[in-house]
């Protein structure tokens, strides 16, 4: 079953001006319940732009895009910031932490815009926390984390509402080999409980430790 599939999806940036930009062209694809999959591709080859479109952080210019059943090219956007936050986890490179909170406060933020009582918030943060491994960290602030440390947290913050689809934008990027090792493991670990995450790289060696390579040139999908 395709938990996300694209028909004829184009995204153009100044649409009909002479700086016209045709950051997708007619992407078709389909990513299968389960799957672990990278989109790979060159700098400006529409990777970026495929992953926002796909995950509801933006919005195509024509074409539809189905996640878990759903054609969220139809959604206004306050039925986008609905949809991302009942179905989507997000992983970056830079981590989005907040400053000022404590990791375990990182991990329930999701949660308390989905209106998840105190109580069960922290447990279910708690018990996140243990699953990546900082279950000693919950009370230390950002600053006091290793780059790795940070990533597993934003992993943690991405499960926190039970998403459909986790979607990593270069998790690895910012972080040494060791650590970047470490974060693949959780997500093989986290596919292997049958969540679905599609994630872009321009690494090749992380691609190749995913189930799918998508490849992306001038906008399309050459698989």
């Amino acid at each position: 079953m395709a938990i996300i599939e694209c028909k004829d999806v184009w995204k153009v940036y100044n649409e009909g001006m002479p700086a016209e930009v045709k950051a997708l062209q007619g992407v078709d694809m389909k990513i299968e319940e389960g799957d672990f999959v990278a989109i790979m591709g060159a700098s400006g080859s529409g990777k970026s732009t495929l992953l926002n479109c796909i995950s509801s952080l933006d919005k195509p210019t024509k074409g539809k895009i189905f996640v878990d059943g759903q054609d969220i090219s139809k959604f206004d956007e306050s039925e986008l910031a609905t949809f991302r936050r009942n179905k989507i986890g997000f992983i970056f490179q830079f981590f989005n932490l907040i400053p000022g909170l404590t990791v375990l406060q990182n991990v329930e933020l999701p949660m308390i815009f989905k209106g998840i009582p105190d109580s069960e918030r922290k447990e279910r943060a708690a018990n996140i926390l243990k699953q990546v491994e900082l279950e000693k960290k919950i009370d230390s602030k950002p600053n006091q984390l290793s780059g790795g440390e940070s990533q597993r947290v934003a992993i943690a913050r991405a499960l926190a509402n039970n998403p459909v689809v986790i979607f990593a934008d270069e998790p690895t990027g910012n972080l040494d080999s060791k650590s970047g090792k470490n974060v693949m493991e959780i997500l093989k670990k986290l596919n292997e409980d049958n969540k679905t995450i599609v994630l872009i790289t321009h690494d090749q060696t992380i691609g190749n430790q995913t189930n799918r390579i998508i490849k992306m040139i001038d906008g399309k999908v050459c698989q």
